[in-house]
C-alpha cells in the first residue's frame, strides 16, 4: 500500500480548502436554492465578442500563440490601459496574457517572492493571494481593515506591519469581499511610504471598471510606483468573460521578462480563441462596460436598501459587485448565520470568514444577480431575520 501521508507535499496538505467552495458544494446537493454566493456576471458575453472568437475557430485558428500572447492582444491591452486608466506599457516585453487573473497573480508571487520572504496582505480579501503565498514559502503579515475605516488600508497600518524582511505589497482594490475602493489621495499617502524601499507592489485591479462614483486609480499612475507595481488584471468581471479564462499582467521589463518564464513553462499560452475575443472586447466594447455597470449600480443600490430595511446594517460598497452586511448584532458566528439561512431559508451566501479571519460578524453577499433574483432573495433574508427575534 502507498502511503499517501509520505508521498503528498505537507505544505499543499496543510492548505485550508476554499471556504467559498464549502458553500458551493453544500448547495450543489439542494434544490430550489436562491443563492448569492457567486462572484460572476450574470451577462452572458456580448455577442459581437462571442463572434470574433466564433469566426477564428471558423478560419481555423486553432493553434499555439506566442508565449506573451498574441501581439495584436498585447498591443491593444496597452491601448486600453492608457485610453481608461492613463497607464504606459509597451507592448512588447511589458505585458503577459494569462490563463485568467488568478494566473497572472500566480506568476507574479512566484517569480518575486522566496521562502522566509513577508507578504503584505489587507484582510478581507480574495482567497488565492496567501494560498499561494505559503506555498512559496513565504509569511503573509495581515493588516485586519476596518469597518470605521471604510475597510481601507491606512498609512498607519502599511508602516506598522513593514519589515526588514518585507517584499510585497498586495493591494486588492476595489475589494471582494467588501466593496471597498481607494482614491488618488490614499494610494498616495501609502506610496509615499513605499517611495525608497524595495518593495514591490502586487496590485488586483480586475474590478477597475466596477467602480460607483468614483473612476479607478492604479497606484502604478503615482510617481515612483509604476516601477515598482505590477498590475494582475482580466476579462472575466468587466465583459463578462468568466468562462474564457483570460487575464493579463503589465510590469515593468525586468519584471515581466521574469513573469513570462514561469507563465511559459507552466503553461505556455492563453487559449487562442480567447485571445480573438479580448482583441474585440478591447477594440470594441467600451459600451458594454458602461452598460454593465450601470446595472451593476442599480443592483447596488437595490440590495443595499433592502437589506437596511430589514435591519442589517451595511457598508455602502463603492466598486466590484458584492455588498459585506454586518451581522453580529444577530449574535451568531458568520458561519451558524450562513449555514442556517440556507438550511432553513434555502438561501446561500459566503461567510466573512472565507477571506480572512477579521470575517466573523459579516456575510459576502454578491449582486452579481438580477433585481428579481436579488428581492427573492431579500425576502428569505427577512424571513430569516425575523425568525431570529422571535
Amino acid at each position: 500500500m502507498i502511503d499517501y501521508g509520505k508521498m503528498l507535499s505537507k505544505t499543499v496538505c496543510e492548505i485550508k480548502p476554499s471556504g467559498i467552495r464549502k458553500f458551493f458544494d453544500i448547495l450543489s446537493e439542494m434544490d430550489d436554492v436562491i443563492s448569492l454566493t457567486v462572484g460572476q456576471p450574470d451577462f452572458i458575453t456580448p455577442w459581437h465578442i462571442r463572434e470574433s472568437a466564433i469566426e477564428s475557430l471558423e478560419k481555423g485558428k486553432t493553434y499555439y500563440t506566442s508565449n506573451a500572447g498574441m501581439t495584436d492582444l498585447r498591443t491593444e491591452i496597452t491601448n486600453y490601459l492608457k485610453r481608461r486608466f492613463n497607464l504606459e506599457y509597451s507592448p512588447k516585453d511589458e505585458v503577459v496574457v494569462t490563463v485568467g487573473g488568478s494566473e497572472a497573480i500566480d506568476i507574479a508571487m512566484r517569480t518575486i517572492l522566496e521562502p522566509g520572504d513577508e507578504v503584505i496582505l489587507p484582510i478581507p480579501s480574495f482567497v488565492c493571494y496567501e494560498p499561494i503565498a505559503e506555498m512559496i514559502g513565504a509569511k503573509v503579515v495581515h493588516i485586519e481593515t476596518k469597518l470605521e475605516n471604510k475597510f481601507k488600508i491606512t498609512p498607519e497600518e502599511l508602516r506598522a506591519a513593514i519589515t526588514p524582511k518585507t517584499k510585497m505589497l498586495i493591494l486588492p482594490f476595489p475589494n471582494n469581499p467588501t466593496g471597498a475602493i481607494l482614491t488618488r489621495e490614499e494610494l498616495e499617502a501609502l506610496a509615499e511610504i513605499l517611495r525608497g524601499t524595495n518593495i514591490c507592489v502586487l496590485s488586483d485591479e480586475i474590478y477597475a471598471e466596477l467602480t460607483y462614483g468614483k473612476r479607478h486609480v492604479s497606484i502604478a499612475e503615482l510617481d515612483g510606483m509604476r516601477e515598482r507595481t505590477v498590475i494582475a488584471s482580466g476579462f472575466s468581471k468587466a465583459y463578462a468573460m468568466t468562462g474564457w479564462r483570460l487575464g493579463y499582467i503589465c510590469a515593468p521589463r525586468e519584471l515581466a521578462i521574469q513573469m513570462l518564464k514561469v507563465h511559459q513553462f507552466a503553461i505556455m499560452c492563453a487559449p487562442t480563441m480567447s485571445q480573438f475575443a479580448a482583441i474585440e472586447a478591447l477594440k470594441n466594447g467600451d459600451d458594454d462596460v458602461e452598460m454593465m455597470r450601470a446595472e451593476y449600480n442599480r443592483r447596488r443600490v437595490f440590495i443595499l436598501e433592502g437589506l437596511r430595511k430589514i435591519g442589517i446594517e451595511c457598508f455602502e460598497p463603492e466598486g466590484a459587485f458584492y455588498i459585506y452586511p454586518n451581522i453580529a448584532p444577530f449574535g451568531l458566528s458568520s458561519e451558524e448565520f450562513c449555514e442556517r439561512l440556507l438550511y432553513e431559508q434555502k438561501c446561500a451566501i459566503v461567510p466573512g470568514t472565507a477571506f480572512g479571519e477579521n470575517g466573523d460578524g459579516f456575510a459576502r453577499i454578491s449582486y452579481a444577480y438580477s433585481v428579481k433574483h436579488l428581492a427573492e432573495a431579500l425576502t428569505k433574508i427577512e424571513a430569516f431575520v425575523k425568525s431570529l427575534k422571535k
